[in-house]
């Protein structure tokens, strides 16, 4: 005989009785200068709606940066992470890639980067060091008994995985899996997090795609793409005005269902320091001509 199936009562609520517990939409500074009035919200000023920058990523959204190797994705979240370590906030980094005495040397230059004393944020940002230990990566549930630990006996508020993909390394269609999960948790201990995702050599480099096909954006807040070209065309070149076999990084929001976001591709710069920078708009470089670090599409160049 098969179990009486029942209503689950406990799933019902009013929008009155689940926006008591909703937290206040704000924004989180991140560092990365360009990003953070990309974020925005709509106030009501004078009887009408107005967009109103966020300044900064919403608070508690789960986002995912995903791109090619080598587009800045774990430049990103680093330069992220020292940024709020600095502001005295506790951030949890599971890193998936790199042993963690070389991401505690990649931080320190993030740090220096940023002119940020590295006794500021020693204390504040917690490894955890998941490309050291097989067991973290392969047993998901052992991954989120240490995250829960490590987020009660250190207070922490935000949450870095670099990079999710090595979490369904060679199992892909666990992915879903695997990344509602960690969504999940996140959600139910009130994380910041960013999620770094690689992209497979073959997809689209301004898809919100990765490895795992569509699964991580799918279920996260809000995805970040990332990506880079070769110049290799005469008509690359006038585009960017810069020379043929020169680099140009893109940036895009790819959605976020927290808040209005920007919703154009902008040019991206890695400094020779290793920092983030986002800049204008193709749209505005197109319109106006505009010159940005490497790129000049200015048409008198000497105005």
């Amino acid at each position: 005989m098969s179990e009486e199936r029942k209503p689950i009562l406990e799933s019902f609520s009013t929008l009155k009785e689940a926006g008591k517990e909703a937290p206040k939409l704000e924004g989180v500074p991140t560092g990365i200068e360009g990003l953070d009035n990309m974020f925005f919200t709509t106030k009501i000023i004078d009887g009408k709606p107005k967009k109103t920058p966020l300044g900064g990523i919403p608070k508690y959204a789960v986002i995912n940066i995903t791109g090619v190797s080598d587009t800045g994705k774990s430049l990103f979240v680093e330069q992220f992470a020292v940024k709020r370590a600095s502001e005295n906030d506790v951030l949890i980094f599971v890193t998936v890639e790199t042993p963690a005495p070389f991401l505690a040397m990649s931080l320190k230059e993030r740090a220096k980067a940023l002119n940020v004393p590295e006794n500021k944020i020693d204390q504040n940002i917690i490894i955890i060091d998941a490309a050291s230990y097989q067991t973290l990566r392969e047993n998901i549930q052992s991954l989120l008994d240490t995250l829960a630990y490590a987020i009660r006996k250190y207070k922490a508020s935000f949450l870095i995985i670099d990079s999710i993909t090595g979490l369904y390394e060679a199992r892909e269609m666990m992915a879903r899996i695997i990344v509602r999960q960690i969504f999940n948790f996140a959600k139910k201990w009130y994380q910041t997090t960013l999620l770094v995702s690689q992209k497979r050599s073959g997809h689209e480099e301004l898809s919100a795609e990765a490895a795992g096909g569509f699964a991580v954006s799918h279920i996260v807040d809000c995805t970040i793409v990332m990506s880079k070209q070769t110049i290799l065309t005469r008509y690359d070149e006038r585009m960017y005005g810069m020379p043929i076999g020169e680099l140009v990084r893109f940036f895009r929001i790819d959605g976020c269902r927290m808040c209005g976001h920007d919703t154009s591709t902008h040019i991206m710069e890695i400094t020779e320091t290793g920092l983030i920078k986002i800049g204008p708009s193709l749209k505005e470089i197109l319109k106006k001509g505009v010159k940005y670090g490497n790129i000049d599409t200015r048409r008198d160049k000497g105005v």
